[in-house]
């Protein structure tokens, strides 16, 4: 079957005010839409329609860069989508969370110092991500539409949590200003998601 575009979790507006109505209805409905559009033409022309994202990530070295840029933008957006909520609706770390924030970043300020360095020193475009490696939590960076799932990545691991750094999930309200932006993505966070992430990549 074809790729499709996942719902959102929330209405456009609901992420108010961090990401706004005008930059959610790009970000979601033109952008996002087209990496679907184009990932389609791209497993077509490569043969490999009907494979499912881990299909593809486990073998992605070996597949053209139009199903790598557009696999990544399908999957790296929506995970994005789903790991955010309304302020005030995300919840907070689960005790087991919070103490392997604790034990492997050195606890929550300096977790959320370096996830915004991460987002920062990507040069270009690109990812700030959570993720477990070998049993820890670990912060990474990757560039374009790149994720730690695929086979040729450096740093592999589970994905919790993941910011979206390219300028078109930004740039309408914040213009150059994404350490500001990264600063406000704390409060829509959904910590739910991300506690039920940790748990399964833990168990």
């Amino acid at each position: 079957m074809a790729f499709v575009l996942p719902p959102l979790p929330y209405a456009h507006d609901a992420l108010e005010p961090v990401i706004d109505k005008e930059t959610m209805s790009f970000h979601y409905d033109k952008h996002h839409q087209t990496y679907v559009d184009n990932l389609n033409k791209a497993v077509a022309a490569a043969g490999v329609e009907g494979q499912s994202f881990d299909e593809l990530f486990a073998k992605m070295s070996t597949l053209p860069v139009a199903v790598r840029n557009n696999a990544g933008g399908v999957w790296n957006h929506t995970f994005f989508w789903d790991g955010l909520a309304p302020v005030g609706t995300g919840g907070a770390p689960s005790a087991e969370l919070a103490a392997a924030i604790d034990a492997d970043l050195g606890g929550m300020d300096a977790f959320k110092e370096a996830f915004n360095a991460a987002g920062l020193g990507r040069f270009g475009s690109g990812w700030a991500w959570l993720i477990v490696q070998d049993g820890k939590l670990k912060i990474i960076s990757t560039p374009n539409q790149d994720n730690s799932l695929m086979d040729f990545a450096e740093e592999k691991g589970a994905p919790l949590l993941v910011a979206d750094v390219w300028e078109h999930a930004y740039y309408l309200k914040y213009q150059n200003r994404r350490a500001e932006f990264l600063a406000a993505f704390w409060s829509i966070v959904n910590w739910n998601t991300v506690n039920a992430l940790f748990a399964a990549a833990k168990g």
